[in-house]
This record gives C-alpha cells, structure tokens and sequence, in this order.
C-alpha cells in the first residue's frame, strides 16, 4: 500500500482465504456513515484488517472515491513516523481537502501515543467517520478514553467460528463436516493458519501469534518482568482450559512446583493475559441469587490453536476443549456468558443476549443414564421457562421434558 492514501491495496496476500464476515458487517453497516467511532476489538490476526478491507470495498461499491478513503496500518513500518498524536493528526488533516465526508480507517490504533486525543478532535471537528482496530481489550478503559466516552461503538471480533470454517472451506457434506470439526478442534480458527498445508507449519504460525502477544501486548504494555512466571501461567492455562480456578489454587499450584508467588502478582498475570485476549473470563454467576460471584472464575482459550504450542494430545480433555468452543461460539453470537452457580451444583452456560436468556450444558458423549441424568437433571433445580440445552457429539436427539439436545456441529452450524 502507498503511503498517500489514494491506494487502497491492502497487504493481505491470501485473499483466496478469505470470506465475508457478514456476521460483523451486518452489526457495523448501520453506523458506516455515523460520527459514532467504531471500535474492533480482538486478538492478533483474528481478522480484524480483514473486516477493514471489507468495509473499504462495500463504501467504494456505494461510490466513495480513494481520495475519501484513509487507511493506516500502525504496524507497517511506512506509518512509524505517524505513532506520535500530533504527526498523526497533521498527517490526516492535510488529507482532508473538502467538506464531503472522509472515511478514516485505523489499524492496531493502540501504537499510538495519546490516540484518543487525535479521534476525538477527528471527530469534532471534520466531517468523518472512524473505524479503529486494537489488539488489547482495555483499548477503551484508559484515563484518555474519556474523551471518546459515548462516542463510539464496539464489536468483539472472534477468530473464525466453525461454520465460517465451513464457509471457508466450501464443506457441505456430513462426514467433510466431522473432518472440518476435529481439525477446527485441534487447530482452531485463526484465518491464517489454513494456509498452512503441515502441522509443523501450523506450529510455528501459532507460536508466532503467541510470541507476538506476549512480547508486545503483555511484557512491552505492562512491564513486566518475571517473563519466566508469566509463561508458565499462561501455560498453566493452555493445559487446562474451561476450569474453575483462583488466584489461591494457581498459588498452590506453584508452590508445589517449588516457584513462590503473591497472590497480587497472579491476579495481575491473569489480567494482562486476558486484557490481551488470548484468554476470556467467564464469572460465576448464582442462578437462584441472580448475583455475579466473586474470587473463581473460569478461562477459556481465544483460539483452541493455542494449546499446539505447549501440549499434545487433546483426547482425555475433549469434554473441556468443546466447553470452550461453545463459550466462543456464544462470544461470537453476541451473548455475555457466565458460568452458572447453584447450591451443589454447576450449569456450563448462562447466555444473556438483551432480553434473551438460555442455559446450555455441553458434554462429550451422552454415553450411559447417569451422564444423561447429571446433564439433564440439573435443569430440575431452575424454576424459570427459559430456553435449556444439552449439547454433546452424538447424533441421537436424547431431547426430554422441554429440555433441548443437539449435536454440537449442527448446534455451530446453525444460520
């Protein structure tokens, strides 16, 4: 891409890898000629650039000209002079020739120094509308996102889901579906890594993803230097995701590895791991209460990709890797997800989407009565008519009592 702007060629080399992201773009199209900032927000090379380009291309098909059109990517190295708020803004504001409006497309916006500054004066002041990427979940929580308070809306942007995967793949057949499935379950979604033909070059583009967040979203960002404690916990998590765990068991943890840590310090770990997205949060949520519980929590994976980079085998953990790509799946559908509480006992989800609510139970195999018992009769001790699920890999529809059962993959593929 050429740096004065009337060039909107963008990098991406693997174009034949791609698909619409319509699950995004039908969420932004409606703000695309607001002054509201539209915000993506998501891990390293989920795909965000990707929506950007989309964006660009559906504005030119409604007749924007190039000469509207400004996009930078923070980290080309062309831009470097342009990560000081200042150089950044002199360098738009001579783009900005006339009084149509102007389209401005920030890419990684977090590279610059006091961006929140230059946006909001963008805004206020020229006629425009900005779209923003970052890589880091508290781009919006800063002392400077003040400025930009109530001025912008947000969209989580997800790796690819399975049924993009499918998209993808142009996978309609069943039995392609369940070879798609074990690969999405071992590899995970991140656009790129399907142009890896081996599993030794899907390692190493997964390790490079991995090495670019810890060194710059987490060590450079925050500082930090016990590197060695930041990747074992990291570790820590890649091994056994979709458990519930605290600060004080991942101590003990350490301890009995002979590696002594405060609990401060782990509760500052696992915050900068999540503000990076390699990992989400799910609280605890008491059902009959109807309160968010404090002190455990459960992480799931961004990308169950992840989990190649230090451990082999997923088969003794199937349960809790289709756990995560549920909470994914829910994430991308545009639910906040918790993990539902009662006296003794547990339910996997509690999905709330505005006035939706649905309970969802995910299990491997309903492979005796006494599994198909402890995930359905759970649901005995919730007294409200909400939508219940059971999801698992059979194919048999063991649905009973109002209570929904579906085959995960058919579940993932649903329009």
């Amino acid at each position: 891409m050429t740096k004065n702007g009337n060039n909107i060629i963008m990098y991406i080399k693997v174009i034949k890898y791609m698909i619409i992201r319509e699950r995004y773009l039908k969420l932004i199209r409606p703000f695309y000629n607001q002054d509201l900032i539209k915000v993506l927000i998501g891990i390293r090379r989920s795909g965000k650039s990707v929506i950007l380009t989309q964006i660009i291309d559906e504005l030119k098909k409604d007749k924007i000209d190039d000469k509207h059109i400004i996009y930078i990517n923070f980290e080309d190295i062309d831009y470097e002079n342009l990560t000081n708020s200042k150089a950044l803004y002199n360098y738009v504001k001579e783009k900005i020739t006339d009084k149509k409006k102007y389209y401005l497309f920030f890419d990684e916006i977090q590279n610059v120094e006091f961006w929140e500054k230059v946006i909001n004066s963008l805004r206020a002041t020229k006629n425009t509308s900005i779209f923003i990427t970052g890589s880091n979940s508290d781009l919006l929580s800063s002392d400077l996102a003040t400025h930009i308070a109530g001025r912008y809306v947000s969209f989580k942007i997800t790796p690819f889901t399975f049924s993009e995967v499918c998209e993808l793949l142009k996978i309609k057949e069943k039995k392609k579906q369940k070879e798609a499935f074990n690969d999405y379950l071992k590899w995970g979604g991140m656009p790129q890594r399907f142009m890896q033909t081996d599993e030794t070059s899907k390692k190493i583009y997964l390790n490079d993803i991995y090495d670019s967040i810890i060194i710059k979203d987490i060590v450079k960002r925050f500082n930090i230097k016990d590197i060695d404690l930041l990747n074992r916990i990291v570790n820590y998590i890649l091994t056994t995701p979709s458990q519930i765990f605290s600060a004080d068991s991942l101590k003990k943890y350490f301890e009995s590895v002979s590696r002594g840590v405060s609990i401060e310090t782990l509760y500052n770990y696992l915050d900068y791991i999540t503000r990076a997205n390699l990992i989400s949060k799910a609280e605890r949520y008491d059902i009959r209460g109807k309160r968010i519980l404090t002190g455990k929590y459960k992480y799931y994976l961004t990308d169950l990709g992840f989990t190649n980079i230090l451990s082999e085998g997923k088969k003794e953990q199937i349960g809790a890797f289709l756990e995560n790509i549920v909470y994914n799946e829910l994430i991308s559908r545009g639910y906040t997800v918790c993990v539902g509480n009662m006296e003794n006992a547990e339910i996997d989800f509690v999905a709330k989407r505005f006035d939706e609510k649905i309970y969802i139970q995910v299990t491997y195999m309903l492979a005796s009565e006494d599994i198909i018992r402890r995930e359905f009769d759970v649901y005995k001790k919730i007294d409200d008519n909400y939508p219940k699920y059971v999801l698992s890999m059979d194919e048999f529809d063991f649905s009973e009592n109002g209570i929904v059962h579906k085959n995960i993959i058919d579940w993932l593929l649903e329009k």
